[in-house]
């Protein structure tokens, strides 16, 4: 099954991508109180700059952990807050029968779940097993009928909201699954966003997902390229945003996560891009949107420019930047 997996990978395009800096954290003692200390442990495997901030957030709703990440270093702080850091994804599996993935790609998601010390190793029937990893639809699919095979569920949970959302608990996720199971995972995934929206059948949620990111993509190349003409017309840069976020050009891109230095903070533009949701994941989640519209005989035309400009962005030295740099990209550019 693993092999298979990883050849459908491979055919897709996909490649391995470094999650990129974690970003630096209080310590934990402080902030995860045991006021529900009797609720049972939950897996969390894949502490990057997304799933560090929402394993966080399960303790804050007393949640005990087991913890794994394939860098030690990302388990110290947990640690040191006195959860249980094991070895292996096997090794998680074997101490909880709820567990959350977090991780790059679909690659990775292989290895957690089917890899030599994977999570099927030692998974328990009747586990409840959700994948918050952006990946291929099929892989989700075949992960699922493979946890099935187990006697355990699994069910694609994907998120949008950014690093930002994923600290204040504020994240959307879209789940696809066994409906009579979405409650279950639900008492979970709303510890860690606003937003659990139950989208169908195991895939769905990865689908909706990817729909948001070419969008997001499209958006934010957009505001870049708009950003950077008001500019060079002669415009203060936080006068055109203040116009454009009350006029018809208003978008999530421009009004929450403007792409330009200077015009707002805490966010990555405001931080020489570092942070965020780093250029090359775009870039992967590209490659997903052109994957799938590809199977559907669907047209995406600024889809597949957005991916062409990501890749392009990686090849140049933006892939451990935040994807909001194709702003820096596009002034640095003459032409594509």
């Amino acid at each position: 099954m693993a092999a298979s997996l990883r050849l459908r990978a491979a055919a897709s395009g996909l490649r391995y991508w470094s999650r990129g800096q974690r970003p630096a954290a209080a310590s934990l003692a402080a902030v995860c109180s045991r006021s529900m200390a009797s609720k049972t442990p939950v897996g969390f495997i894949g502490l990057g700059n997304m799933g560090n901030p929402m394993a966080k957030n399960l303790m804050k709703h007393g949640y005990p952990l087991i913890i794994y990440d394939v860098f030690p270093d990302a388990c110290k702080e947990f640690r040191d807050a006195g959860e249980q850091v094991v070895s292996s994804p096997a090794d998680v599996a074997e101490k909880a029968d709820r567990i959350i993935t977090m991780l790059p790609t679909s690659i990775n998601a292989i290895e957690a779940y089917s890899g030599a010390n994977g999570i099927l190793k030692k998974v328990k029937k009747g586990s409840l097993l959700i994948d918050s990893s952006t990946i291929d639809p099929a892989v989700s699919k075949e992960l699922a009928k493979e946890v099935e095979k187990m006697g355990a569920v699994f069910m694609d949970a994907p998120v949008s909201g950014g690093v930002g959302a994923a600290r204040s608990g504020n994240l959307t996720f879209m789940v696809g699954g066994v409906e009579d199971e979405f409650a279950a995972a639900q008492e979970l995934l709303g510890c860690m966003g606003s937003n659990v929206v139950y989208c169908g059948a195991v895939g769905t949620g990865q689908a909706a997902k990817i729909c948001n990111n070419m969008l997001l993509a499209i958006s934010m190349i957009g505001t870049a390229e708009a950003m950077n003409l008001g500019i060079r017309l002669g415009l203060d840069p936080k006068l055109l945003a203040k116009i454009l976020n009350m006029s018809s050009g208003r978008c999530w891109s421009s009004d929450t996560y403007n792409p330009v230095p200077g015009v707002m903070d805490g966010v990555p533009s405001a931080n020489n891009y570092q942070g965020g949701f780093g250029a090359t994941l775009m870039a992967k989640d590209l490659g997903l949107a052109q994957d799938s519209a590809t199977s559907t005989k669907s047209p995406i035309l600024l889809g597949s420019q957005a991916h062409q400009i990501y890749r392009m962005m990686c090849a140049k030295g933006y892939s451990k930047k935040d994807f909001s740099s194709v702003f820096q990209f596009l002034r640095e550019e003459e032409t594509f």
